[in-house]
């Protein structure tokens, strides 16, 4: 059996694990509910088995998020590379990591009209690496994984988005035609910004003809991009950063407008009310239109998911479902959970849920090209690698993303 079935193999039965415990949650929330019903108050030894269920359902979902990348994740060695100039920029680009040879890519740049000398900032790492590293990404980073990825070869990316159609209506055949009002365009700019990483060898490591230098520096760089990227898609306030979608200014719901967004209240500060809880999700759940709710997705970390995790429908059906199978994620209201650790915990007036269609919603930009600038010098004995990608961010549809706040109104 190859690794990727032993793997496959391994995910099927954390997804049955996952299951499992989730089954063994809901009886022991079933009785302590009952007691809450029955003795106006929770047994201590039900509350603490309950804590230890929730623990081990995020540690299983965090082992089967674990085997889901590495599934995803194929050596960017084993990829053919039969273009010749591919080949030749692979070849010099592992002379530079290796030696700090650089000739040949100066020569491979130049003939390409591309900037790539240090002072630019380094060597552009090849087209695989660069691929490969995007691609974790779009596992490691939550929310870069449910939005619109746009790559660009400029310095930001200009868009225009129509708020406002023109009037329209039916006519008969000889009825005048009124006049339509102008349409109303938004004139968008999501600068691509600088991100950088600075992974440190030995001379040992380089040297070593075993090692793939360029599956290394993407394993280095991917994790610390994507929690940096996480962060800024998050709360980023748009100086030398992306712009979150939690950073632009919010409104009720139901006075909103055009460039903020909207909230619902769950009319209890820092908290979800005592009776039917779910309704508040509901509420939030039909505060968007039905043309972005069809894709609609929640993004929550996972303290506010373990709150959630206990409600019930009406009809005492519970609302959270754990991932059907390996590579799926779990379902709130029968709507994809996002898990994303920088959403804020449940507080008052904290806005620790978000739901919508963050396809429509929210925009990366990629400004294509990762360089790469090697320093000897800087912590001898040891080589960094000042690494830096162009990435930016905001919300391009305003209708598309609501909030909920924990808060009175």
């Amino acid at each position: 059996m190859s690794s990727v079935e032993t793997k496959s193999a391994g995910g099927d039965e954390i997804v049955a694990d996952l299951n499992r415990a989730f089954s063994s949650f809901k009886e022991t929330n079933d009785e302590r509910l009952a007691q809450i019903e029955t003795r106006l108050g929770v047994d201590v030894l039900t509350e603490e088995k309950l804590q230890r269920i929730d623990h081990a359902l995020n540690e299983t979902k965090h082992r089967l998020d674990r085997v889901t990348l590495d599934l995803s994740r194929p050596r960017i060695g084993a990829r053919a590379q039969d273009d010749a100039g591919a080949l030749q920029h692979k070849a010099a680009f592992n002379l530079y990591m290796r030696a700090g040879e650089s000739s040949g890519l100066k020569a491979l740049e130049a003939k390409a009209l591309s900037a790539g000398s240090g002072p630019d900032g380094g060597y552009l790492v090849p087209v695989p690496a660069e691929q490969e590293i995007l691609r974790r990404l779009a596992h490691l980073s939550p929310i870069r994984a449910i939005a619109s990825v746009r790559e660009i070869s400029t310095h930001s990316l200009r868009k225009a988005y129509s708020f406002q159609g023109p009037a329209a209506g039916w006519v008969a055949e000889a009825d005048p035609r009124p006049q339509t009002a102008n349409q109303q365009i938004a004139d968008m700019t999501f600068p691509a910004l600088e991100l950088y990483a600075m992974p440190a060898a030995t001379q040992t490591l380089l040297d070593d003809a075993v090692v793939d230098i360029e599956q290394w520096i993407a394993e280095e760089v991917q994790t610390v991009f994507a929690e940096q990227e996480g962060a800024a898609f998050v709360n980023g306030n748009g100086v030398n950063k992306p712009q979150g979608f939690l950073a632009y200014q919010t409104i009720a719901d139901a006075s909103w407008t055009w460039g903020k967004v909207g909230y619902v209240a769950t009319g209890v500060a820092g908290g979800f009310p005592t009776t039917t809880p779910s309704d508040v999700l509901f509420g939030l759940v039909y505060a968007l239109r039905a043309g972005y709710r069809q894709k609609g997705k929640f993004v929550l970390n996972r303290q506010t998911q373990s709150l959630v995790r206990q409600f019930k429908t009406t009809t005492g059906e519970y609302i959270w479902a754990p991932p059907a199978s390996l590579g799926q994620n779990a379902t709130l209201m029968n709507f994809e959970v996002v898990e994303a650790e920088d959403m804020p915990n449940p507080g008052t007036d904290a806005f620790a849920i978000a739901f919508g269609d963050f396809e429509r919603g929210y925009i990366v930009v990629d400004r294509l090209g990762i360089r790469v600038l090697r320093d000897p010098y800087s912590a001898k004995p040891y080589v960094l690698f000042y690494t830096t990608k162009r990435v930016g961010g905001g919300i391009q549809d305003f209708e598309a993303i609501k909030l909920l706040k924990f808060g009175i109104s």
